[in-house]
């Protein structure tokens, strides 16, 4: 503070202290935040401290180690059949043959007779890139062609530009 200070400012930063002090009795010199804060606080930490203090002349014992979990992959999944076929995509906005709202951006596909649910493993025998689809809808009805792909699906495993390829499928068990 500076001696030519206005004494307005000088009881403005003098006041925070006095409303910052939750003391019963404001107008006691000897009450202050640090002495009614005093209490409370070193009460607790030190009844913490003897119950660390006990635990800790206590022997160790030997971390657990971590037991082998199965995992569930698709590769270890049960192969029931498999072959070659077309495959093509769509991305028709529709109802499918199960109920559901066709969702092109989901992993899915329709097929003339699997069971909806069945999860089917394709393959691009080109470049070796497979995707596992779920059957939600029926077709296609173009022959020589087994799977319509949703375009995700196609596009994780071939460029949408294509159309249509000869894919290895494996119904997964």
């Amino acid at each position: 503070m500076t001696s030519g200070s206005d004494p307005a400012e000088q009881t403005a930063l003098e006041f925070p202290p006095t409303t910052a002090a939750s003391s019963p009795t404001p107008s006691s010199p000897a009450a202050s935040p640090s002495v009614s804060a005093s209490p409370s606080v070193t009460a607790s930490p030190s009844a913490t401290r003897s119950q660390q203090a006990a635990s800790r002349g206590r022997t160790r014992t030997a971390s657990p180690k971590p037991s082998p979990t199965a995992k569930k992959t698709t590769a270890a999944a049960k192969v029931l059949e498999s072959g070659s076929c077309g495959a093509s995509f769509y991305s028709d906005g529709q109802l499918t043959a199960n109920g559901e709202s066709f969702n092109p951006g989901a992993l899915t596909a329709a097929h003339k007779t699997l069971p909806f649910n069945t999860r089917v493993r394709v393959t691009n025998p080109a470049n070796g890139k497979s995707v596992t689809v779920r059957i939600n809808d029926r077709g296609p009805f173009i022959d020589g062609r087994c799977l319509d792909l949703s375009r995700a699906a196609f596009a994780s495993i071939a460029s949408v530009d294509v159309g249509a390829l000869t894919v290895r499928y494996e119904v997964l068990g």
